[in-house]
């Protein structure tokens, strides 16, 4: 298979990051009543003008899947148990060690002991609800195998229903944890589950009536770029929204990275390791790193809000994480790409024998 050529946007991605976080800041800064208004439109937490941009990066990849596929995944499932023992086993509780090794220790003369623990809390919301909407754009910046992605998305969703709250609570120690419901269900109805149905039908639909070749070359895609937009789009939104914090906390910001980034590159090198040690084919295996590497931070953040309020440490060690989202999974993403030759060896090893 031909390695992915990157158009322009795609290229350069990192840099229109860079300039849709300091545009998103300065509008914060500039118009905080329209971006106040904007943040409160809500639906159990979840905000709608950034729900409608993610469904706008989502519904392009959920054009591309053939769902017939999907019932294959089964012949290929340990590229799935590796996801799973990534996001389950291990990535919350290395977390929660990186936090305690950080904040409780390291950094404890410059934060004092109350933010310490605020800040390992947001920490540990974190790393317990692993992505689900941005997953599908990493994949396809790695030409993921998008039936895969879905099913490795589908099932960690599914988990993290039941084990969200107990890992939560065992984490930070105490018992009167309430996770709300709500912002778990309407995140994966917006997210998942309209944009998925939506693909569905329409694929289906005009596949029938003009043929696939006109729904590939004439349909889909002219949408390719839809999803690099309503990423960066979404992106400035998002920093709109958490400017002052951003600007007013630079130093606690600095510090809250530190373990936040280690974890990500911990988890994305295990998991991708993991994959080549297995022998899982290159386009399962980088969406699983890019899974165990990256965070649900819409739902971390809503938690932690809900928990531990706007101003508190915790919320703010959310809010980091994302800030070092996108930038970071780039970066994974590239990395992925340009060791791509790795399984290909493996590939053609297997073919031989």
């Amino acid at each position: 298979m031909a390695e992915k050529r990157l158009d322009f946007f795609e290229r350069y991605l990192s840099l229109w990051v860079g300039l849709c976080i300091v545009i998103g800041i300065a509008l914060g800064k500039l118009f905080p009543t329209a971006m106040n208004m904007l943040s409160q439109m809500e639906v159990s937490h979840v905000n709608l003008p950034i729900a409608v941009l993610i469904w706008l990066m989502i519904y392009p990849m959920m054009l591309k899947i053939d769902f017939s596929s999907i019932l294959r995944v089964g012949e290929k499932p340990r590229g799935l148990l590796i996801t799973l023992f990534v996001n389950w086993i291990v990535k919350p509780f290395s977390m929660a060690f990186l936090g305690w090794l950080f904040f409780k220790n390291l950094f404890l003369p410059f934060i004092g002991a109350e933010l310490a623990n605020e800040y390992m809390a947001g920490v540990i919301l974190l790393a317990a609800a692993p992505c689900t909407a941005m997953v599908f754009v990493w994949s396809y910046l790695t030409d993921g195998d998008p039936a895969y992605t879905l099913v490795q998305v589908a099932v960690n969703d599914l988990i993290m229903l039941v084990l969200f709250a107990p890992i939560v609570m065992f984490l930070l120690g105490v018992s009167d944890i309430v996770v709300p419901k709500d912002v778990l269900f309407m995140s994966v109805l917006l997210y998942i589950v309209i944009p998925l149905v939506a693909g569905y039908l329409t694929r289906r639909v005009l596949i029938s009536s003009h043929g696939e070749d006109w729904f590939t070359t004439k349909f889909l895609a002219p949408l390719k770029p839809v999803t690099i937009i309503a990423l960066l789009a979404t992106l400035i939104i998002i920093f709109a929204f958490q400017g002052e914090v951003i600007t007013n906390n630079w130093f606690s910001i600095v510090l809250i990275a530190v373990p936040i980034l280690i974890q990500v590159y911990f988890n994305s090198t295990l998991a991708y390791g993991l994959a080549k040690y297995f022998k899982v084919p290159h386009n399962i295996a980088a969406p699983g790193a890019l899974i165990g590497a990256s965070n649900f931070f819409e739902l971390a953040v809503a938690v932690s809000i809900s928990l531990f309020g706007l101003q508190s440490g915790a919320t703010l060690a959310t809010v980091v994480g994302v800030l070092v989202e996108v930038p970071v999974m780039l970066s994974v993403c590239s990395f992925c790409n340009r060791t791509r030759h790795w399984f290909l060896i493996d590939q053609k090893a297997q073919e031989k024998g």
